[in-house]
């Protein structure tokens, strides 16, 4: 009998095909039944399918489905046309088609996977991709599918829309077998070091940067019927510490390129002077995606095709309504009470996701300011304009204008942490009682201490997965991305107390900010990423405790960010693939350390070592050596409770009550070092390229 796994997993391949024709690399062909083909196939497809057949040497039996699936507001969506999660019109097609599939009775698998055959030969390729995966992670007899990468599946997402002629005359041209010589996709292809953001490209399209926004806001989806697919534990401040970093993590390397640090977005009605031009193509709509020109405004929007008939004036009265409510410390339910604000409350109010107390008072503020820059060039569908790349949960991270939009969204959640209704730590808080950390260091292998080193690498990625009636074979696309020597932290410890654990916790922060000029910890708080965090013993008296860089709780691999997911999920040492489908949403791990600068940029590491006291969480069967540790800090953990009991950004996520800089925050239990992050400016072949 077929491997159910792999029957699920190859309903992934080449998503704009139908599954008349062979699936995968060993050409598995799908059994169809009349009740199963697709619309377009509905007179022919039995014999096409059966001729496919004849020479498939692995064949997927189906159940036929007595009754199937309805999808009436879904199937609205035509197969040509791109999907956005911001927009409510397809809010309301995805949430129905993962009732549908969610609502089939667990482990009848056979239902479950002829179901979601029949919607995915009559629904949009990206509507089914996205709803599908929600479904595979969240329902419990499906966890071990691996979901696909998105960069495999859909590549024009990804990549220069230049390199997919290429791609379909290698596929045709060169049989499978002989080496394919990977198609090489220029640093420079959206715009020139004329326009200044331009600079920070290699970072806002880096492929596994992108990977991340898509992979965390699926595991984290912020509308379904099913109130626990969107109730995960403290998710909105997860929203909330999540962007902040990249914020965070942005206006590093602004400062890297002596650039400064972004401007909010404040006033809705100006012109946005940042221009973008993505120079995509969509393998789904066969359009490209529209520009921005510069100093284009906010537009009302009246798109009925998309559900949004919304105003300036609409979002400007929500605005104020969150800032009351940040002001107040208070927010108001719908029958007129009010509760205490938190900050959890508040980001499923921003975003705004199900669990909004009160959709009507507060709207759907961050999702609607996507929407309004998405469609500055068409706000009313007078020219029948597809949506921008911000509008996208895989691109949206491209445009400069993302970054300001969430620089203004990051603004609000500090007003509420810096309000008089969120008490600063005291030094009991802060403080870890017998602990004091002696030295931290960081060492890189053939640098000298305390220097972190980066450099420029070339890694392939098969876009073979994506290519649509093409010929079989992988087809590699190299592209020049940041990375980082790995190195290790080495923290040196005196406990003068009993064996104990502690929770460590590392940052890394610019020494000096735009202007070269000390930071006031008002300032610098915000810009401290977080670079791990993990919990380990402590023995009485010196310990010395080494933690190497690709053990970040904050990251995934690198194999896995770039790497055939479908390889790792058949590794036998790879047990927990559920676990890899919840935790893939992390920082991919060559984007941990900062580019820094040729000539060396100085940073500041900061250790601390928490009280495990304060920080533990009490939950039947919670053990410190859980499955899933990477990303878990980003991503959360499967059923469990968020495994920190901290605020997310402690200690920085607060003004502090006393100290005015850094060096005046360092109590006993925490450390400061001068480091440096210096570029090596060369590009490496990545070692586990493919030969050509």
């Amino acid at each position: 009998m077929t491997d159910r796994v792999k029957s699920f997993q190859l309903l992934f391949d080449r998503p704009n095909e139908p599954l008349i024709t062979p699936k995968g690399e060993n050409g598995a062909i799908f059994q169809l039944t009349q009740d199963l083909l697709p619309v377009d196939y509905e007179d022919n497809g039995i014999a096409l399918n059966n001729r496919f057949g004849e020479e498939a040497d692995e064949k997927i039996p189906l159940k036929p489905l007595s009754n199937p699936p309805q999808f009436p507001i879904a199937s609205q969506l035509p197969t040509d046309a791109d999907f956005s999660l911001f927009l409510p019109r397809h809010q309301e097609m995805a949430t129905e088609v993962i009732d549908v599939l969610m609502n089939i009775p667990e482990n009848q698998l056979d239902d479950l996977l002829s179901s979601c055959v029949y919607a995915r030969g009559r629904l949009n390729p990206q509507l089914f991709n996205y709803c599908y995966s929600v479904v595979l992670m969240h329902r419990r007899d499906t966890r071990n599918v691996p979901i696909q990468n998105f960069a495999e599946t859909f590549p024009s997402k990804f990549l220069d829309s230049q390199a997919f002629a290429q791609a379909r005359e290698t596929a045709a041209v060169f049989p499978r077998g002989i080496p394919r010589t990977p198609i090489i996709i220029p640093r420079d292809y959206t715009a020139t070091d004329l326009e200044e953001e331009h600079r920070l490209a290699y970072w806002r399209e880096d492929i596994g940067i992108n990977l991340h926004h898509w992979h965390w806001h699926l595991v984290y989806p912020f509308t379904a019927s099913d109130r626990s697919i969107v109730a995960k534990d403290r998710r909105g401040e997860l929203f909330f510490y999540m962007h902040q970093q990249i914020i965070a993590r942005y206006n590093c390397e602004r400062i890297n390129n002596s650039l400064k640090r972004v401007k909010k977005f404040n006033n809705w009605r100006e012109p946005i002077p940042e221009a973008y031009f993505p120079k995509l193509d969509s393998l789904t709509s066969s359009r490209g995606w529209p520009p921005r020109q510069a100093n284009m405004t906010w537009q009302d929007l009246n798109r009925p095709v998309d559900g949004l008939n919304v105003t300036i004036s609409d979002m400007e009265r929500w605005r104020r309504n969150l800032e009351e409510a940040v002001s107040m410390g208070t927010v108001t339910l719908p029958d007129g009470s009010t509760r205490p604000l938190d900050i959890d409350t508040l980001g499923n109010m921003v975003e705004a996701s199900i669990l909004s107390p009160n959709r009507e008072l507060y709207g759907s503020v961050h999702n609607n300011g996507h929407s309004f820059s998405a469609y500055v060039h068409d706000p009313s569908h007078r020219y029948l304009e597809n949506f921008g790349v911000i509008a996208d949960e895989a691109t949206t991270m491209r445009d400069p204008f993302f970054y300001r939009w969430h620089a203004w969204v990051d603004d609000l959640f500090q007003k509420h942490k810096e309000s008089n209704f969120v008490r600063p730590y005291s030094r009991s808080e802060l403080e870890n009682p017998g602990v004091q950390v002696t030295s931290v260091s960081v060492e890189t292998q053939g640098s000298p201490q305390n220097v972190l080193s980066t450099f420029w690498m070339s890694s392939d990625v098969d876009l073979s997965r994506g290519l649509d009636f093409s010929n079989r074979g992988p087809v590699y696309a190299r592209f020049t991305h940041l990375n980082h020597r790995p190195f290790r932290y080495v923290i040196k410890v005196n406990n003068s107390g009993n064996a104990r654990r502690t929770t460590v916790r590392i940052f890394i922060s610019p020494k000096f900010d735009e202007r070269n000029l000390a930071w006031s910890l008002v300032d610098q708080r915000k810009m401290f990423i977080e670079m791990d965090r993990f919990v380990t013993p402590l023995k009485a008296g010196e310990n010395t405790i080494t933690r190497q860089s690709t053990e970040s709780t904050f990251t995934i691999p690198f194999e896995q960010t770039f790497r055939d997911l479908s390889v790792q999920a058949d590794d036998p040492r790879r047990v927990d693939l559920a676990a890899f489908n919840f935790c893939g949403c992390g920082w991919p791990q060559h984007m941990l350390v900062p580019k820094g600068t040729e000539a060396g940029a100085p940073y500041v590491l900061f250790v601390m070592l928490s009280n495990y006291d304060l920080d533990r969480i009490d939950e039947p069967g919670n053990s410190p050596e859980i499955s899933c540790k990477e990303a878990s800090s980003f991503c959360g953990l499967r059923d469990r409770k968020y495994p920190d009991k901290r605020a997310m950004g402690f200690p920085f996520d607060r003004p502090s009550r006393t100290a005015t800089s850094i060096e005046d925050f360092i109590l006993p239990n925490m450390a400061l070092q001068d480091i440096t992050i210096r570029l090596n400016n060369v590009v490496e072949a990545n070692p586990r390229n493919p030969r050509t």
